[in-house]
């Protein structure tokens, strides 16, 4: 394995199966852990911790008021950042976001505007003078491969905890008037889900990959979809190319991975809600 780690995977997957044990279309153990139980972030108006095998990440999101832009007068923000801190893995070093997280971060906020998970309209308190901005900070706590994913994951269960409290403007004052004690939670139109898949020497897929399978691998590609079962968006960074018939099965899996993930958030969801 040290020595020659691609051919050690070679013999694995010529019986398909992983050095993990796990089959080649198999998902590591998915847990999820929504607003304030075990991963709580007092500040935070949603929050959630999302472990994909040893991969853990956790989402905090925090609403803040702003004007709005005056190109968009009726549009609030979402800004969403991904970190990766050196305790996360040893690949990673302390400073300014390197090219991994800014990269994620991207493909976010791209994963946001394509799935219209959130209509900024929605946002807008009052148009031209007052607006929602939304803080969606996703920070790696522990990093062994598929980090879109997880990401991805941990986005939609912060957000399905988001609680706004109702906001007005005074007409007399022209100040905003904060009302904690009513409080709504944050509509979501989509709720999209990233499925991601390496692909190793040109042509086998893997699913959810490890970090030492994405190194092996010859390219990566996730796929987005929604509860409707639409594709939100490809993303496929480079490597090996990917036939019709191969992308299709990808997205085959994708919308199967999207039931178990939602059924998994529901069950949680349900656990918190105060009877």
């Amino acid at each position: 394995r040290t020595v020659e780690p691609l051919e050690y995977y070679r013999r694995f997957l010529k019986e398909n199966c992983r050095p993990d044990g796990r089959e080649l279309g198999e998902f590591r153990t998915t847990t999820v852990n929504i607003g304030k139980c075990l991963c709580s972030i007092t500040t935070a108006d949603g929050s959630a911790l999302v472990k994909l095998g040893n991969t853990t990440v956790i989402c905090g999101v925090k609403a803040e008021l702003a004007a709005p832009a005056a190109d968009s007068a009726n549009k609030g923000y979402i800004v969403p950042n991904v970190e990766l801190p050196s305790l996360c893995a040893e690949r990673f070093r302390s400073g300014p976001p390197g090219e991994e997280a800014q990269a994620a971060s991207q493909f976010i906020a791209d994963v946001i505007e394509n799935s219209q998970m959130i209509v900024k309209e929605d946002l807008c308190i009052a148009s031209g003078k007052l607006a929602w901005v939304l803080y969606c900070d996703i920070i790696c706590l522990d990093y062994d491969g598929n980090l879109l994913d997880a990401s991805v994951f941990a986005l939609l269960a912060a957000l399905k905890n988001v609680q706004l409290p109702s906001v007005m403007i005074n007409e007399e004052t022209g100040l905003s008037e904060v009302n904690l004690k009513q409080k709504n939670p944050l509509v979501l139109r989509k709720h999209p889900v990233a499925t991601s898949f390496a692909i190793f020497d040109d042509t086998l897929l893997i699913v959810d990959p490890t970090a030492e399978e994405e190194d092996l691998a010859t390219g990566t590609v996730t796929i987005v979809t929604d509860g409707e079962g639409r594709l939100c968006s490809v993303h496929k960074p480079g490597g090996s190319p990917l036939t019709g018939a191969k992308l299709q099965d990808c997205i085959t899996r994708a919308i199967t991975r999207h039931k178990e993930v939602k059924k998994l958030i529901d069950k949680v969801i349900k656990s918190i809600t105060p009877k």
